[in-house]
């Protein structure tokens, strides 16, 4: 057996000829199915790969460039400025974007709606969402798969799910969710809120370091963070070699984080009275990343560090088919395999969600 390891403080990334279900731990396998690529499987990333050089970790960047001025620092700095409790990441600094997100989300939580569980003004909860919404018109919501080549579509698809690590309130993650709308793919989404007890762990194993978003392509073996790469290889991988829409990058910047403030920072920390441990089979949430009723969904989903599988359906999507077999003529709807629930009213999903996934529920 031949390994190749390459350590960086906390985590060690190996590469090995040794099956997989002898390294795979029952942890990982509660959580990644049998047809994800391992940890130790992955390739560094030619787009955002970390090399150790004199003890730091540098960014090798050797096809693809983001053309955004941020850095996705900026969220790990975020996590690393609002609290230590989950662990030494790296930063850039610098940067104002950074410097002003420090700032604002520890007022969010200070002056957000408390409990996600109890009682909410629907009125003002939609209100704000819609502005949400308007800020990041038209940047997800519609998908780009009546433009591309239809000759050249035969799956919606690629065979193995893609597998996304974010927090709801990031407006990073926010970028990527949008361009997996726009491009018609559906993802594995692993939540990953402050004070997570699951998710997070799992991305300093397999990336090295808790920065958010965090993705992982089990079709070709690429994982990366940097949300400006991620998009770039989206459109380069599955989107025919088409370049990202016009504003998606650079507009992040400017309105990325308008949603976290008017949500009050909703989606961004793990509720206290979550369930431990993840249900044995994973939740399925069609949606539309720019829908004002499905990101509340998605705010509760990743209060509850629920891993769940993203059908996205934004507008023209060839997905709608497959959304309206499933009973539904509209988003939000979950479907949980392990209760046989369907519903699609947000408010009976949020009521149904917070019910079933207390840690007090027997």
């Amino acid at each position: 057996m031949s390994v190749i390891s390459l350590t960086c403080s906390q985590t060690t990334l190996c590469y090995s000829s040794k099956p997989p279900h002898s390294f795979l731990t029952d942890f990982e396998n509660s959580v990644f199915p049998r047809t994800s690529i391992p940890a130790f499987a992955l390739k560094l990333s030619p787009y955002s790969q970390r090399l150790l050089r004199n003890g730091n970790w540098v960014s090798c960047r050797n096809r693809f460039h983001a053309n955004s001025a941020d850095s996705d620092a900026d969220t790990n700095e975020l996590e690393t400025q609002l609290s230590r409790e989950n662990g030494a990441v790296s930063s850039n600094g610098g940067n104002p974007s950074t410097s002003f997100l420090s700032v604002l989300c520890p007022l969010l939580k200070l002056f957000s709606g408390g409990d996600p569980s109890q009682e909410r003004n629907f009125t003002l909860e939609v209100a704000t969402s819609s502005l949400s919404t308007f800020t990041r018109f038209p940047w997800g919501s519609r998908s780009l798969s009546q433009n591309l080549d239809r000759q050249d579509i035969t799956t919606l698809d690629p065979p193995m799910h893609l597998q996304l690590f974010e927090f709801e309130a990031c407006p990073f993650c926010r970028r990527v969710r949008e361009a997996l709308t726009e491009l018609d793919l559906s993802a594995e989404v692993y939540p990953c809120p402050k004070g997570s007890v699951r998710h997070r762990e799992m991305v300093k194993r397999f990336g090295g370091k808790e920065q958010f978003p965090f993705l992982i392509d089990p079709n070709t073996g690429i994982s990366m963070y940097e949300s400006g790469e991620i998009v770039t290889y989206l459109f380069e991988q599955y989107g025919k070699g088409r370049k990202p829409t016009v504003g998606l990058l650079e507009s992040t910047l400017f309105t990325g984080w308008m949603p976290t403030i008017f949500r009050a920072g909703r989606g961004m920390t793990l509720w206290e009275k979550a369930k431990r441990d993840p249900p044995p089979k994973k939740l399925e949430l069609y949606s539309c990343e720019n829908n004002p009723y499905a990101r509340i969904v998605r705010e509760a989903l990743c209060e509850l560090e629920l891993p769940y599988i993203l059908q996205n359906v934004g507008e023209g999507s060839l997905r709608s088919k497959s959304l309206d077999a499933s009973g539904s003529k509209e988003v939000p709807y979950l479907i949980d395999p392990n209760t046989g629930t369907q519903v699609g009213d947000y408010k009976k999903i949020l009521s149904y969600l917070f019910q079933t996934y207390s840690a007090a529920t027997v």
